[in-house]
């Protein structure tokens, strides 16, 4: 077997709150994602699975435990380096779209591209290629204020593979949408990441759309357990 795209080892995390004092999300949860595996991070409201994602996302750092990304310990790199590979290897989807209002669809594709060191004409034919693969084509001069909810999200696909991650993390990606929408949604992502070889770690409390990914965990006690 490859090595992981991502491997997260030991991850604790605590925090300090009034009452009860210390609450501890996460107790050594460990996890590996290997290319092109899809899977379903399930867990209540609370149970710490946002905190879980930033850890692996280089957004925070676990009080004890390594993050590995394609084969790379960064748990404690600076914070330059945590920023080049949170920029190169890592992609986010989050429930609202979080679309730069005052730019189009194709724009806030190239503009992750742009950041990254690539040329706009090259950023601009990627961005006109995955807004294709979502069936968004002729959107793409369209501002997010035009387009509905689950085209919304779709651009939003878009942009957090902008860069060709080797991850993507997704926090309840179709959260904010009706049942049919999400469905419709949800089938773009799966598309656009089998089409890519790219590992995913999607949390969601939709178990319908759980149950069609490759393997379901879920937070349990700050454990990471089968489902």
């Amino acid at each position: 077997m490859s090595e992981p795209t991502l491997e997260l080892t030991g991850i604790s995390k605590s925090y300090l709150q009034g009452t009860p004092g210390q609450v501890d999300v996460l107790r050594g949860a460990d996890l590996a994602l290997q290319a092109g595996e899809v899977v379903a991070l399930v867990a209540p409201s609370g149970a710490g699975k946002s905190t879980l994602l930033h850890i692996a996302g280089l957004l925070d750092t676990p009080d004890a435990g390594e993050v590995r990304v394609a084969g790379e310990d960064v748990t404690r790199k600076g914070d330059r380096r945590r920023t080049r590979v949170r920029r190169q290897e890592v992609g986010f989807v989050y429930q609202f779209h979080h679309l730069l209002p005052e730019f189009s669809a194709l724009e806030n594709i190239v503009l992750p591209q742009l950041a990254n060191g690539a040329a706009q004409k090259a950023a601009a034919a990627r961005a006109a290629d995955l807004l294709a693969a979502v069936g968004l084509a002729g959107r793409a001069g369209h501002r997010p204020a035009a387009l509905s909810g689950g085209e919304q999200q779709r651009v939003a696909f878009c942009r957090a593979l902008a860069n060709a991650p080797r991850v993507l993390l997704a926090d309840e990606p179709t959260g904010n949408l009706d049942p049919g929408t999400a469905d419709q949604v949800f089938a773009a992502l799966m598309e656009l990441v089998r089409g890519t070889g790219m590992s995913a770690l999607i949390a969601t409390h939709n178990l319908e759309l759980a149950a069609r990914m490759d393997r379901q965990v879920k937070l349990q006690d700050g454990l990471l357990v089968p489902v």
